[in-house]
């Protein structure tokens, strides 16, 4: 068989997934709902695009970044400061406050670090550095904490933050990239020379910092308050139950109302999703064949050979770097816009990086279709997995009474099967296809 086909029917065998999905109610697995199908396709779209990023960086320049959550958070806070409107009178009550708070403290790092650099090795050097800091740092709250205060005050049982530009949402995509990669470059400036384990834990340490300051500043995200209602590129969907042509339509389809305004907008999302894949993947396609895509892999298999044919290592790390964080920027933007609201407490490290990263290694890591398909077959995986195992132990148990304390007990421990099954297809994947399910060329 050839890898063409090889791969072209693993990729049907996920399509055959999701439309079984949609049509099927067998064995308690699948739902028999295309609600359900079009669900899971939307955040594996999502996945797909996330583990494109994460596989520039790996796949592409061998760099072991564990912060992809801490991306993907920026991107859905891109979505607020892009799409909702300001907050009334929240600029004039302590907004100005807050951005002169943010130019001190951006200053105060920028004097200190001139100072590194300009003084010599010494007490003279540090005692300078230590009094930069200090008074730069009573300076930068005194000036950021009475605007918080005031912008926390106003209705804070609705709003209490400072709102956004009132732009159109589908910006804040973009716009979420560019965030996510200006963070990534200030990281990669300070943690793409540490070795590889050092700088996992330097990017999940930071992640974990971004995803504090999401929970805690109610003033920028209204932290674990949450940011609801945000504007959407598709109308939601009681708004299009209140539309009497629409309605006339849904019935000429032979759907109610509410069935055929989730269908659609799910499948407008997914047709969107589609083509912002799409892009990425032959983006990624062409660097991969880029003369800049081979000079990544070579500095990715040997950076003494890569430095000594004159390669800036570091200057190309920090180039993928910026690039992959993007992508998980955008994608993170387009996660937040699908739930039409932000929650920084649902941000964490299994989900968003650990599960990101089984996607990139089961479907080959160095590969970007094998990408795709670990992201969608993966995603599939993590969300039937559960009623797969109900099923499972509902039928290892069915000789066992009603009232059997460990048959309640292993049925109450079902949703334990999503890490079991996760952990179990990783390690099969390497033992039999170390390489992925589509390996790279």
């Amino acid at each position: 068989m050839s890898d063409t086909l090889k791969h072209t029917l693993l990729f049907a065998f996920v399509g055959l997934l999701l439309v079984l999905e949609g049509t099927t109610n067998a064995f308690g697995v699948f739902s028999g709902s295309w609600n359900s199908a079009l669900t899971i396709l939307n955040m594996g779209l999502i996945s797909a695009i996330m583990a494109i990023g994460v596989n520039l960086q790996w796949g592409f320049a061998g760099l072991f970044n564990v912060g992809i959550m801490g991306f993907t958070a920026l991107g859905g806070l891109a979505v607020v400061l892009t799409s909702m409107p300001p907050t009334p009178g929240a600029w004039q009550a302590g907004g100005w406050q807050i951005l002169l708070a943010l130019v001190l403290g951006a200053a105060t790092i920028a004097a200190a670090i001139y100072s590194y650099r300009v003084m010599a090795a010494g007490k003279a050097r540090t005692l300078t550095l230590l009094a930069i800091l200090i008074v730069g740092f009573v300076v930068y709250r005194a000036a950021l904490d009475p605007g918080v205060e005031a912008i926390e005050s106003i209705n804070p049982a609705l709003e209490g933050n400072i709102g956004g530009f009132g732009l159109p949402v589908l910006l804040a995509w973009p716009l979420g990239g560019l965030l996510a990669a200006g963070v990534a470059w200030m990281i990669g400036k300070t943690a793409l020379g540490l070795r590889s384990d050092y700088l996992a834990i330097a990017t999940l340490g930071i992640a974990e910092i971004i995803i504090a300051v999401l929970k805690n500043e109610d003033w920028l995200s209204r932290g674990v308050k949450n940011v609801v209602g945000l504007p959407r590129p598709l109308p939601y969907e009681v708004d299009l139950q209140a539309d009497p042509a629409f309605v006339n339509q849904a019935a000429a389809w032979g759907m109610d109302a509410t069935t055929a305004s989730t269908l659609y907008v799910k499948l407008g999302y997914a047709l969107m999703f589609t083509v912002v894949l799409l892009v990425f993947l032959w983006m990624a396609q062409m660097a991969l064949k880029s003369p800049w895509g081979r000079m990544m892999r070579a500095i990715r298999d040997n950076e003494v050979a890569a430095n000594a044919m004159g390669k800036h290592v570091t200057r190309r790390h920090l180039q993928v770097f910026i690039l992959g964080s993007a992508i998980c920027g955008v994608a993170g933007a387009m996660m937040t816009t699908l739930d039409s609201q932000l929650t920084p407490g649902t941000y964490n490290p299994l989900r968003f990086t650990f599960l990101i990263w089984v996607m990139v290694i089961v479907g080959g890591s160095g590969n970007n279709f094998g990408a795709v398909l670990g992201g969608l077959l993966v995603w599939f995986l993590w969300i039937k997995v559960e009623p797969m195992g109900v099923m499972l132990i509902e039928l290892v148990t069915s000789g066992m009474s009603e009232d059997s304390s460990l048959r309640a007990h292993l049925l109450e421990s079902a949703s334990h099967m999503r890490l079991f099954t996760m952990g179990l297809v990783l390690l099969l994947v390497l033992r039999f296809s170390p390489r992925g399910l589509i390996p790279e060329k």
